[in-house]
């Protein structure tokens, strides 16, 4: 079985209140190199067999049409991942 991952990101004009809340957490636990954090999501698709140029376009698809909402996030990447 194949595996698909899809990156999703809040563009950099939206605020992100998760992302901001790790990065004040940070210091506080001793990282200090750190100066910015932006959080996303991350969805794992699953394929019968190995993936295909087919499969990916179809993730692409979905992932504009379903797995992100285009006003506020960009999908940042569509890659083939570790077989499970």
């Amino acid at each position: 079985m194949g595996r698909i991952v899809v990156e999703v990101m809040p563009k950099p004009e939206i605020l992100d209140p998760q992302g901001k809340a790790v990065a004040g957490a940070l210091p506080r636990l001793g990282f200090h190199q750190f100066t910015a954090v932006r959080q996303g999501r991350r969805f794992e698709l699953t394929v019968d067999g190995e993936v295909t140029e087919e499969h990916l376009s179809a993730a692409r698809d979905a992932a504009e049409k379903l797995l992100s909402n285009p006003v506020i996030e960009d999908v940042v990447s569509v890659s083939v991942g570790e077989s499970v």
